[in-house]
């Protein structure tokens, strides 16, 4: 091939625009090959769920279908990295291998071991974030492990980095007729799996949509409609209330710059103070986004275990019936019954439901919240190592700036509040669709309380 070839291997950044590392091998004037692998290590992981597999799946159709507009394709190879690239370099006489970091334990010891078995100069960048790891540190040079602080200063600091630019120059993507042989992108049965849900529409032109759909105007009451805890955004009907672009960033479909930088322009364009702290309001969770990721690579432990390794010693309860019923959504408790369906139905929950949830397995079952952060993992589109471990930690009071362990949500009384026509609990819980309002989540209050629930 005339001229240096850098393999740019896509992992969780499966989009052209604003991609740290395509950029700067297109701007090194190398010809790019595109390569995705399936790793088996990755496929077998119980943390593996089929519907963000599936999600995953389109993701890359919609890649290739990019790539191809550019006169190229998606190369895709099967195996463990540490030996498919190695090959791969060799097969193809690259100059060169980049990639955009991961920040999980699993990825950071694969990602060494790849480099290490390279005799090419491989590049990495920190794509994932607003600020790397390790350059976002207390003034004692230590980790930020309390959110509001580390919120300060990243705002405090130069603003990041804005979107880089996403033209493509004719020809610099390996053209597909040039291409070494390619696996075609698989199903779900072809890597083991059984059919599963319904997934939204994939690829960074649905994510780009999506983001332009909230901040047209949905941003502006984000701070009011946060928590309502919506059917289904995935629905015909337009969606109210968050963002909707998780599943998005956790698989790269968009970035923090993109989020980041968007949310400021939309502040320039708010009509009053209140729409201002509502766009600010959002950003401040891509943000807790952001905070997560660097709390997964300053402590690598939280991976497996407490943050808060006094609570080490906590003894949870065995109780395998209860956890099936929370699972299935037969715990007799309405909300939290309604959000586990959910979740089984479509593989997204509103962050309100999340936090209900997981307050109730682990405070009020007292349940490991091991187990509730795997199930999220099994069945959550958008179930990200840092935000879902983070977000149970917290619940569970065992993580860095963690909600107290006294504190417990009453799913009754959240119910009432952020359900307060039923209408939520209606939908996922048939079985008390002609309960009264006035008793809708607390259904045995009712004067003829249902008999076939839970």
């Amino acid at each position: 091939m005339a001229g240096p070839v850098v393999v740019h291997w896509f992992r969780r950044d499966l989009r052209l625009a604003d991609n740290l590392a395509l950029r700067a091998a297109l701007d090194s004037g190398a010809r790019i090959v595109p390569v995705f692998i399936f790793d088996p290590a990755i496929l077998r992981s119980p943390r593996t769920g089929a519907p963000r597999l599936k999600f995953l799946l389109a993701g890359l159709r919609a890649l290739d279908a990019n790539l191809r507009e550019h006169g190229s394709r998606l190369l895709i190879r099967h195996g463990d990295p540490r030996t498919v690239l190695p090959d791969l370099v060799r097969e193809l006489g690259a100059d060169g291998l980049d990639f955009n970091r991961d920040y999980s334990p699993f990825a950071l010891r694969r990602d060494a071991d790849v480099s290490a078995a390279l005799d090419i100069p491989v590049h990495s960048f920190d794509d994932a974030v607003l600020r790397a790891p390790g350059d976002l540190m207390k003034d004692d040079g230590t980790p930020y492990t309390v959110y509001s602080p580390f919120k300060k200063r990243l705002r405090a600091l130069e603003p990041p980095l804005k979107p880089v630019s996403s033209a493509i120059p004719a020809g610099q993507l390996l053209p597909a007729g040039q291409m070494l042989h390619s696996d075609e992108i698989p199903t779900l049965y072809d890597l083991g799996f059984e059919p599963t849900i319904a997934v939204p529409e994939a690829g960074e032109a649905a994510a780009q949509r999506a983001l332009d759909v909230f901040l047209d105007g949905r941003v502006y009451d984000y701070k009011d409609t946060r928590n309502r805890l919506v059917i289904n955004p995935f629905g015909d009907d337009p969606p109210v209330g968050a963002s909707y672009l998780s599943h998005f960033f956790r698989l790269g479909m968009l970035s923090p710059r993109q989020a980041y930088w968007a949310g400021a322009e939309a502040i320039d364009h708010a009509l009053d103070k209140d729409a201002a702290k509502s766009v600010s309001a959002w950003v401040d969770e891509v943000i807790w986004r952001e905070f997560y990721m660097h709390i997964l690579y300053h402590f690598p432990h939280v991976d497996r275990g407490n943050f808060r390794r006094e609570y080490d010693a906590l003894v949870w309860r065995d109780a395998p019936e209860e956890f099936v019923a929370w699972q299935e959504g037969r715990t007799g408790y309405p909300v939290v019954d309604a959000a586990m369906r959910q979740l089984r139905a479509i593989g997204w929950l509103p962050n309100r439901a999340r936090m209900v949830v997981a307050s109730f397995l682990t405070k009020d079952l007292f349940i490991h919240w091991q187990a509730g952060e795997l199930h999220f993992m099994q069945w959550l589109i958008d179930g990200d190592p840092a935000a879902n471990n983070g977000g149970w930690q917290w619940a569970a009071g065992t993580g860095t700036d963690a909600q107290p362990y006294f504190r417990i949500f009453n799913p009754i009384s959240q119910g009432r509040k952020f359900d307060p026509d039923g209408d939520y609990v209606r939908y996922w819980v048939p079985e008390l669709r002609d309960v009264p309002t006035a008793t809708i989540h607390a259904p045995w209050e009712a004067d003829d309380p249902p008999h076939d629930y839970p």
